[in-house]
């Protein structure tokens, strides 16, 4: 049964904020860093003033975020956190702990280029780098996704055949500062959707003592990291079963990526994040034109849905994928990678060229949209020779 929509105003920041007040998780350690500070702020506020029950702990860096979410949650509570760029660096160890000791935390990230050169603003950087750690990935379009995004995270990383953690990701200053008009659900609700955590096993449980985290000697280690494989691949039905129990309920379900005119289109781009907005609205313009141009969309970074974007690009006589970040391979970032792989051992045999684009806060706007399916058709149907990784909206020498 859908719930009551609240139409509201809200910066993606305040939405996740918002979020996290319905949710009422128990323990919330942070630490503030540029653009996420607002999130824990906001979320002390509440606290302070009475509207929700949860620990904040204020720790000395986002490494001790990290290391008190593992330590609160394996005693049994419910636990998040909220971090940026180099924050997210700092708390790379802890990462891969939390994930191998299989503790469902939430982590709200707001993505932002990791330095250097030493800069603030937008990229995926950071949530790229730390995508062999284990941790479930789900990446925001705009600050409406991000508030449904949160409240999904919980039910999923808490699934008994999930038990993984998991980083909510939306793109600094672009949804987290900017203010669009959002629906928001009643608290009863989001509570009863979320439901109450009850860890099966926990440390503060002295019946059944456990041990959290001990060394692993190689007889077991190995055995340990499939398990966590097996999960994260079980995570994509998880995934897709709490988004459309998500759809019931708000009005708004969620799959591992969108579909945007792709049903004909002869030529797809695959982003994430918000530029996704910038590139449907360049679709509009190109459909408006004659030319069969779409979106895919990807949400669910992590776990990787390899044939399920084979099966979404089979179609199409060429791919655009985007990176908004840089893998220093000569070839691409992580997308360049994983989606050639993917069609690869579909057996689909379609052209792909690799952008980079948006690195640190640079604009990417609908021309340069445009330009990227110029050069697909250029590639298909005028045979021309089309670099196969190139940057977008690089500046010349002379400039």
């Amino acid at each position: 049964m859908s719930a009551k929509r609240i139409k509201e105003r809200m910066s993606g920041n305040e939405a996740v904020a918002y979020a996290i007040r319905q949710v009422e998780p128990d323990v919330m350690p942070a630490f503030p860093i540029t653009p996420s500070t607002e999130i824990p702020q906001m979320v002390s506020t509440f606290i302070a003033n009475g509207q929700m029950n949860t620990d904040f702990i204020p720790v000395e860096s986002e490494h001790s975020a990290m290391s008190a979410a593992i330590g609160s949650e394996a005693a049994g509570a419910r636990t998040m956190t909220a971090t940026s760029s180099v924050g997210l660096a700092l708390m790379w160890e802890e990462l891969l702990l939390a994930a191998s000791n299989r503790l469902p935390i939430v982590l709200t990230l707001v993505n932002r280029t990791l330095s250097g050169p030493i800069n603030i603003n937008c990229d995926h950087t950071d949530g790229m780098g730390a995508r062999d750690t284990g941790w479930i990935q789900i990446y925001s379009e705009n600050n409406q996704e991000a508030y449904d995004n949160y409240i999904q995270a919980f039910p999923i990383a808490e699934d008994p055949e999930v038990h993984l953690p998991v980083m909510i990701c939306q793109d600094g200053f672009i949804t987290s500062h900017a203010v669009e008009n959002i629906e928001l659900l009643e608290d009863a609700p989001v509570r009863e959707f979320v439901g109450t955590y009850e860890p099966e096993e926990f440390l503060l449980n002295p019946g059944n003592p456990v041990s959290v985290g001990p060394y692993s000697v190689s007889n077991y280690a190995m055995e340990a990291r499939k398990a966590q494989e097996d999960a994260m691949v079980r995570s994509k039905d998880v995934i897709l079963k709490i988004g459309e129990k998500f759809g019931t309920l708000s009005g708004r379900s969620y799959g591992l990526f969108e579909e945007y005119k792709t049903e004909d289109a002869d030529y797809i781009m695959v982003i994430m994040g918000s530029a996704a907005g910038t590139a449907k609205e360049a679709v509009d313009e190109l459909r408006e034109e004659g030319v069969k141009a779409g979106v895919l969309k990807l949400r669910v970074f992590r776990p990787f849905p390899e044939d399920e974007i084979a099966k979404a690009l089979s179609g199409c006589k060429a791919a655009a994928i985007m990176d908004r970040c840089e893998s220093y391979n000569g070839h691409g970032g992580p997308l360049a990678q994983e989606i050639p792989a993917g069609l690869f051992r579909n057996h689909v045999n379609i052209e792909t060229v690799s952008y980079v684009y948006g690195l640190a806060g640079r604009d990417f706007r609908v021309e340069d949209v445009r330009g990227i399916f110029r050069d697909l058709q250029d590639l298909t149907e005028n045979g021309k020779t089309i670099e196969q990784f190139r940057y977008v909206g690089l500046r010349s020498k002379q400039e």
